[in-house]
């Protein structure tokens, strides 16, 4: 049973998804706490004939000091939603495979989410499903555990009966590797390698969101995912 980990990101990014595909269960952790600064968690880059476009999702952050990714709530107010919409039409209305699409992404700038992470894990939901990826997803919240890391990878390890943990090579020096050891637990490094495909808009842009790479080549993503 190989068990991997990662942040309930916005749209994420393909290697997001190669570390997917090569487990059993994906652990989304949503009950650590959300980061101060700058974060994947509320934005991400496509591209357009400017270049990188950027898109954030606004969050209500001011006096509610340290927050669990799980309580962060979107803030409604403006119009980004509709701007944002607005935006991947415009970038990507020559796409060959953008209009199978779109019902979805009406649909997410258009219901009102409360919460940062219900957003988040339905975009995940869904480009899990158009990548062929059946990898069981679990939630951190919903496995009753009171831990930090170099500890909190080994206690999800033990719930789910894992045999190894897939761990990026740059967060390994973060993890107890003799606990994983006398724990039975074998840790295997993981290094995203970014796909190439052909993209709109000029030279090729790594670690875009995964939806560029859906919008330019449609089902053969899941090959292209898969191979990475």
């Amino acid at each position: 049973m190989i068990v991997s980990a990662y942040q309930p990101y916005f749209a994420p990014f393909p290697g997001f998804f190669q570390k997917a595909v090569r487990s059993d269960i994906l652990v989304l952790m949503d009950s650590v706490q959300f980061p101060q600064g700058t974060t994947w968690l509320t934005r991400n880059r496509f591209k357009n004939d400017q270049g990188t476009l950027w898109m954030t999702v606004p969050v209500w952050k001011k006096g509610l000091g340290l927050q669990r990714i799980n309580e962060v709530r979107i803030c409604h107010e403006g119009r980004w939603a509709r701007k944002h919409l607005s935006s991947l039409k415009t970038a990507y209305t020559k796409a060959p495979f953008f209009e199978d699409h779109l019902i979805f992404l009406e649909r997410i700038f258009t219901e009102e989410f409360e919460r940062l992470v219900d957003l988040n894990i339905t975009i995940i939901g869904y480009l899990m499903a158009q990548l062929g990826i059946s990898v069981r997803i679990c939630l951190l919240s919903e496995l009753d555990i009171d831990a930090r890391e170099p500890h909190l990878s080994l206690e999800v390890c033990k719930r789910l009966r894992a045999s190894r943990f897939l761990a990026q090579a740059s967060a390994k020096k973060y993890l107890d590797k003799e606990a994983f050891e006398g724990a039975g637990i074998g840790l295997q490094s993981f290094n995203a390698r970014p796909p190439v495909y052909p993209q709109l808009w000029g030279g090729f842009v790594p670690n875009l969101s995964a939806f560029d790479l859906l919008f330019n080549c449609g089902p053969k993503g899941q090959k292209i995912i898969a191979r990475g």
